[in-house]
């Protein structure tokens, strides 16, 4: 599966749109990665829990909106774009989007 941010993939000729695809994921905050992230807020640095909770919440929400794009007989994704919001205390959705269509 193709992913592009752009309209469109240098070198493929877009022949068909299929329309919107989307890949979600909700996380909660772990207790142990509160406690690490609080005790750097008084030194700083990176938050290193969060960054992997972050990293792995994209990785699934792309491979959900992949997955939904190829049941539907794309082989690629344009315009991909991200977008997180709480959905409840300390709890995230990380939402991936875009455009499904058949290259070559």
């Amino acid at each position: 599966m193709l992913l592009s941010n752009t309209e469109e993939i240098p070198g493929q000729q877009i022949r068909e749109f299929y329309g919107v695809v989307t890949g979600s994921t909700v996380r909660a905050k772990h207790i142990g990665r509160d406690l690490m992230a609080g005790l750097k807020n008084l030194v700083g640095g990176e938050l290193k829990g969060y960054t992997e909770l972050l990293h792995e919440a994209r990785g699934e929400a792309i491979d959900r909106m992949a997955e939904q794009a190829r049941s539907i007989g794309a082989n690629a994704v344009v315009n991909v774009r991200f977008s997180t919001s709480s959905v409840a205390q300390g709890a995230a959705e990380l939402f991936a989007y875009g455009t499904a269509v058949r290259v070559e």
